[in-house]
């Protein structure tokens, strides 16, 4: 089930990455290529952390390698070329996977890992399009750190600053609001029994 959505999930980012070019050419065409790159690639670096740290690469860490790719080649897809992408989604497996192992660490709830991969992820694509940007792969784009324009990092720099204390502003008063209204956490009792049972009387699985 969850390599189905992962393939699913991985077929479905080349719209959302190529088809932003909203033309068939050769800008949709390169992020079509830099997408499937950096998600591959991801897929096997994680893995291979996985290997070095536990002895034993896992399928949900091929799929949880592959979604960070994708998450990290999205706001470069059409700025960078196709080997900057395999620098990218390489980085993306390791930078997500060590983000993931410091969940319990921190001791925050986070079942989906999206603050590992998601979070990590999208920053260090963001970074990364500032390092790698190149104006000979999108003309309407502008240069990055290795090609001459160390401006573009610290814009970078600068949009992500800027979206993680709006994201963290609002998601604090919308959590405040929601907690207020209707609390955010069931029991510890209930979740131990089960929110299918607790939430909806009805069992989910039969086993």
């Amino acid at each position: 089930m969850t390599i189905t959505g992962t393939a699913i999930l991985w077929f479905g980012w080349f719209g959302f990455n190529a088809g932003s070019a909203l033309a068939s050419n050769g800008l949709a065409a390169g992020a079509f290529v830099t997408t499937h790159v950096a998600a591959a690639t991801a897929s096997l670096t994680w893995l291979f952390a996985e290997w070095i740290l536990h002895d034993k690469p896992t399928t949900l860490g091929a799929a949880s390698g592959a979604v960070a790719g994708l998450v990290a080649i999205t706001p470069a897809a059409g700025f960078v070329s196709p080997l900057s992408a395999l620098i990218i989604g390489g980085l993306a497996g390791v930078i997500c996977y060590m983000g993931v192992l410091t969940k319990s660490k921190l001791g925050y709830d986070d079942s989906l890992d999206v603050v590992g991969i998601h979070g990590l992820g999208g920053t260090w694509g963001a970074l990364a399009t500032g390092l790698f940007a190149s104006t000979a792969v999108n003309p309407n784009g502008a240069n990055g750190l290795f090609y001459g324009n160390p401006k573009q990092l610290w814009i970078q720099f600068l949009s992500i600053v800027a979206t993680i204390v709006f994201a963290f502003v609002m998601t604090f008063v919308i959590l405040k609001l929601l907690d207020a209204i209707m609390g955010l956490k069931v029991s510890d009792e209930e979740e131990v029994r089960g929110l299918d049972i607790t939430q909806h009387s009805e069992a989910g699985y039969s086993l």
